[in-house]
């Protein structure tokens, strides 16, 4: 059982005992009339067919509340591997619509927004999720949506019903919900979110103070979680990241574009558990280490664009206090995970600890050499200003692929 603790700066919804899922779904029905809900997969090719999506699947097949679900398909560059993907999905009886990002309707969507300098990102789970939210758009059926990815081993329907029902109930007011939950299996998992981004945050609060930003990423459980639901209004004026800090990305633009009070986190599920990334100890554009760079100079970004100083003499103070709060971090673990009896592998923790090291001194030389630059893609209202016709270009090249 949860704790029921309010952390701070948004409201945090805990899971208190055994969910009752039969009420919630009834109260969903109910909320769906006037708020029609949406469901964004993010999908590559290479997850068709495994366990964890044949799973995702078979729960789904149950839920009753959805108006639609819209599938992204990266990674099909050929017609069969999107024929696998239709064969996959189609027997949902909410009768999905995939995109097939790699055909060459959309691509070619792609090129047009290239040409109108509206860049969309290279492939990846960012750019793939920001052409979702657009078909929502384009679609016109959803007043919210929710969306998770398809590695989720443990996936059960409860997860999706706790995420949507904050932003689905008009009763309670909030506008996006985050969701959280514990990684841990016979050892902790999630070393990106433990090791490298609450220490790098409270080192930042140690060296600037608790500026609102610190304070509102700090106040989340679990940042990097990939569930998301928000109102429809919000994802036209969202700039989601086509990076790995697509998470982290996205809670700093809720904070830009929503009052705290209409923005919280729900907590899930009891277990949680996806594949895992290998740390690439010595190879910067792969695995945690990768995500590390840009989860930390998306940070800095954000910091900057908040008006906080960043210079050399920051970054040097700054990769001491996260040492010192990473150490600080590793004994609180051991701690923990010896009272639960869990598995805690020390050297592998130091390890990714002196890996994360060397990922947040990249990313800050790479900001000092460009503070401009930025992962964000340009939000949905900017594209409809720009190429009026878009949306209508872009429901028609879907329709087409899926027939």
């Amino acid at each position: 059982m949860s704790d029921f603790f309010q952390t701070g700066a948004i409201a945090t919804l805990h899971r208190l005992g055994r969910t009752d899922l039969p009420r919630l779904e009834r109260e969903l029905i109910q909320f769906s009339q006037e708020t029609p809900i949406a469901l964004v997969l993010p999908c590559h090719v290479r997850e068709i067919g495994t366990k964890a999506l044949r799973g995702i699947i078979r729960e789904l097949k149950s839920v009753p509340y959805l108006k639609q679900i819209i599938v992204g398909i990266d990674g099909a560059t050929r017609l069969r591997d999107w024929q696998k993907a239709r064969r996959c999905f189609r027997q949902l009886p909410q009768k999905p619509v995939l995109l097939w990002n790699d055909g060459p309707r959309m691509l070619a969507l792609f090129k047009k927004l290239d040409e109108a300098e509206i860049f969309p990102g290279p492939s990846g789970k960012g750019r793939n999720v920001w052409t979702c939210f657009g078909y929502v758009l384009a679609s016109e059926q959803a007043r919210m949506v929710a969306m998770h990815d398809c590695d989720i081993s443990t996936y059960n329907r409860e997860l999706l019903a706790r995420l949507c029902y904050p932003v689905a109930n008009p009763a309670l007011g909030f506008d996006f919900c985050k969701g959280y939950y514990a990684r841990v299996t016979d050892r902790l998992n999630g070393r990106v979110m433990r090791l490298l981004l609450t220490p790098l945050i409270r080192a930042l609060k140690s060296i600037v103070g608790p500026h609102p930003y610190l304070v509102y990423m700090d106040t989340f459980r679990y940042p990097l979680a990939g569930e998301i639901a928000l109102d429809v209004d919000l994802v036209r004026r969202l700039r989601i990241p086509h990076d790995w800090a697509l998470e982290v990305g996205t809670l700093s633009e809720v904070m830009r574009n929503c009052a705290p009070r209409a923005i919280c986190q729900s907590e899930l599920c009891e277990i949680y558990e996806h594949k895992h990334q290998e740390l690439s100890i010595r190879d910067p554009d792969r695995g945690l280490n990768k995500m590390a760079i840009d989860i930390a100079r998306s940070f800095f970004h954000r910091m900057a664009a908040e008006g906080i100083k960043l210079d050399a003499g920051l970054f040097d103070t700054l990769l001491s206090a996260y040492s010192r709060q990473a150490e600080d971090t590793l004994r609180f673990y051991g701690a923990d995970a010896a009272l639960n009896g869990l598995n805690y592998p020390r050297h592998v923790e130091e390890t990714a600890v002196t890996v994360f090291v060397r990922s947040i001194s990249i990313a800050a030389k790479a900001f000092q050499e460009d503070p401009l630059w930025s992962p964000r893609i340009s939000n949905w209202n900017r594209v409809e200003s720009a190429l009026p016709t878009f949306l209508d270009e872009l429901r028609e090249a879907v329709r087409m692929d899926n027939e």
